[in-house]
């Protein structure tokens, strides 16, 4: 065998490759343990090493990049609140005092201001002259909470972080919460920020894929905060079901048990009182359950209701203990009663009506004098008892498709998914319509509507607009 040979070069390299390996090794033990060395070994945390928690951005490089950025927008003089999703009570019902009017002119009501947004469907919250936007800047690769000029539109300041988000038929989703200490939003892949409201200086943030193993739903994000008291709270799914958060430090407060392991899903949480208890009810992604508002424990839950593809409707407390749930992709509607004996709580079914009787793909129904006001999943706008029996329906020749509805001074007003904005009468007779008006170009006008010292703001994909909808 010749130096050269084939059969030489192969014994030469099976001597080489280990020695080299064994070279690399000692170096890399003498660069980690030898002298001047200050690392430690530390104990893995589960979830941290997750693909998915490394992609969700801020915190997680240990530094945060988050930017405020003022610009030269001035809040409208103005008080009135839609602080949050479904508005000042949780009800989708407004309490503005300012005079609607009862109908428009030819060319519907007057837009006082229209800008452009990020593709998606998320609402507005009102407070104090502002506008308050969890919008996604595509260019910038960045979420974007954006506080806007009730007057006029103009931006009175952005918070922005980077967080690369592709397209999925729409971005953000979700309704920023705000009070007079904390504005709190959640951008699509579930990263949490708490600003202030006046000067959008940065006070907190909390990535809940990271924290607690939360699973980004398909579609991203589309659970609103909830702000009870000096509260955050949120359903997580994951490795708790709902967290309760501190809304001044950021810190976790209390983390309900998840034994049934449910995912996040697009419903936001309800709170309702029952027997002298305060609970918050939560539609997982394989059910329905209700966790004690003082530490979070687990009171009931029952896999009665469940929907296969995607649960956005969020529960709706109807009085006595019942708990009205709608859905989509066939899962029509159900109304539960809780019970409680000995300090044990149960859920019960009292009945389930078929998507033609009813059932939402996305918009939650109204509760107004003792009746359910909603859209089914044919467009039409229906009103039932609480028994689930029909008492009219709007008629083929009147659909609103997936759009988003709010009432205020007996009226209804409802988006169809083209940005037609129509004005119905809140009657138990019968639906009657007063006013209707091409507002947006759409399509998908689905993002909640806000309403506030007579301004209605409204979005579709692209666009969102804010109409003076008071009495001349």
């Amino acid at each position: 065998m010749t130096p050269n040979s084939p059969n030489m070069k192969s014994a030469l390299m099976g001597k080489m490759v280990p020695a080299g390996l064994a070279l690399a090794g000692g170096l890399v033990i003498f660069l980690w343990f030898g002298p001047g060395s200050e690392r430690q070994l530390q104990e893995r945390v589960p979830g941290t090493d997750r693909v998915e928690a490394a992609a969700n951005g801020p915190g997680l490089a240990g530094k945060w990049e988050g930017k405020l950025i003022p610009s030269n927008g001035v809040p409208a003089t103005l008080t009135g609140r839609w602080p949050g999703f479904r508005g000042p009570n949780l009800d989708g019902i407004s309490t503005d005092t300012v005079p609607l009017a009862r109908s428009w002119g030819a060319g519907g009501p007057k837009v006082l201001w229209k800008i452009e947004v990020g593709e998606g469907f998320a609402g507005a919250a009102i407070w104090q002259g502002r506008a308050f936007v969890m919008d996604y800047d595509r260019a910038a690769q960045a979420d974007a909470l954006r506080c806007l000029s009730l007057a006029d539109g103009r931006e009175i300041w952005r918070y922005t972080y980077p967080v690369k988000v592709k397209r999925n038929h729409g971005m953000s989703r979700t309704i920023p919460a705000v009070t007079d200490r904390y504005v709190i939003a959640m951008g699509p892949k579930c990263q949490v920020i708490c600003l202030d409201p006046v000067t959008g200086a940065y006070r907190w943030d909390l990535n809940l894929v990271r924290e607690f193993n939360t699973e980004v739903p398909p579609w991203y994000a589309g659970q609103c905060p909830l702000i009870d008291g000096d509260r955050l709270i949120l359903g997580s799914g994951g490795d708790a079901l709902v967290v309760a958060v501190d809304c001044g430090t950021g810190a976790v407060l209390w983390r309900s048990p998840n034994p049934r392991n449910w995912l996040m899903t697009h419903s936001s949480i309800t709170p309702m009182e029952f027997q002298g208890r305060r609970m918050y009810v939560y539609c997982g992604s394989g059910g329905v359950a209700g966790v004690s508002a003082a530490d979070g424990a687990l009171l009931w839950d029952t896999t009665d209701w469940k929907i296969s593809i995607a649960t956005i409707p969020s529960p709706l407390p109807v009085g006595d203990g019942r708990i009205f749930l709608c859905g989509g992709y066939n899962a029509g509607s159900l109304m539960l009663r809780l019970k409680e004996a000995g300090g044990a709580w149960a859920a019960e079914s009292l009945f389930r009506l078929k998507p033609a009787v009813f059932g939402a793909v996305q918009q939650t129904p109204i509760l107004y004098r003792e009746h359910l006001w909603g859209v089914r999943p044919d467009g039409q706008l229906a009103c039932l008892d609480l028994k689930g029996k029909s008492v009219w329906e709007s008629g083929a020749g009147h659909r609103f498709g997936s759009g988003p509805f709010l009432l205020a001074q007996g009226m209804i007003y409802l988006m169809d998914d083209s940005g037609v904005l129509t004005l119905a009468e809140a009657s138990l007779e019968g639906y009657r319509q007063l006013a209707q008006a091409k507002i947006l170009p759409g399509p998908d006008s689905w993002g909640p509507m806000a309403l506030a010292d007579g301004r209605l703001i409204v979005r579709d994909m692209t666009q969102m607009a804010c109409l003076e909808v008071s009495r001349p």
